[in-house]
This record gives C-alpha cells, structure tokens and sequence, in this order.
C-alpha cells in the first residue's frame, strides 16, 4: 500500500504575520514548507527581529522565488540577491529586504520551521 498526503498552502496549518510579511504554513510529511509573502518595503532586521529576538535570521533557507526581487546580507558581510525563477539555500545568519515596488513570494522548504518564530 502507498501513502500519500496532499495540502494546500491556501488552508495553512499556521499563520505567522508581521508588519508587511506573512508565512503561510503548511506541516506536511513530518516537516514545514512556507509560502511567504513580502510586501515592498519588508526588512528582516525591522519586521521579524523583533519577534525572533535574534540579531540575524536564524532559518536556514531552501527556497524557490516566485515574484519580486530580494537582497540580503550574511553575517560576514557577504552580499546576496534572488529574483523570480531563483532557487536559493541560505545558512542561518543573514538580513533581507525587497527591492522595488513587487512583492517578493517563495516558497521555502527550508527555514519554515523557525521563521518568523522567537528563537529565544
């Protein structure tokens, strides 16, 4: 016999909003996976900080970007940036923000365990 499962990120599981962003999450197969949605003007470091209590964002991203343009920083100094049609893996440690007037959408496979949660 086969298992299967099948949600739908339009009934999350949980809803985890801030000023200008929201994480719709769906826990599926033993994990999380997170449709976010960032409007122009989102910055990690101003929206989510406060709620992570952390100074960087602690998830560590596995994500395919759907629309908008993001750009970001690790906690080296490293500069980052993803666009729609990018996947991308980020380590923990790392502020973001959009660019331009487009909403930034991903879904993330990665981080939607911890993101947009206090981390302390």
């Amino acid at each position: 016999m086969s298992d299967f499962e099948v949600k739908n990120v339009g009934t999350p599981d949980e809803v985890r909003e801030f000023p200008l962003g929201r994480g719709d999450i769906v826990s599926i197969g033993g994990g999380e996976v997170a449709l976010i949605t960032l409007q122009p003007g989102w910055r990690w470091s101003e929206h989510v900080k406060p709620v992570a209590g952390t100074d960087l964002c602690q998830a560590p991203h596995f994500q395919y970007v759907i629309t908008g343009h993001l750009q970001g920083r690790m906690a080296d100094g490293t500069a980052f940036e993803a666009r729609a049609g990018d996947v991308v893996v980020l380590s923990p440690g790392h502020d973001a923000w959009v660019v331009g007037d487009e909403p930034v959408t991903t879904i993330d496979w990665g981080g939607a365990h911890v993101w947009g949660k206090a981390q302390g």
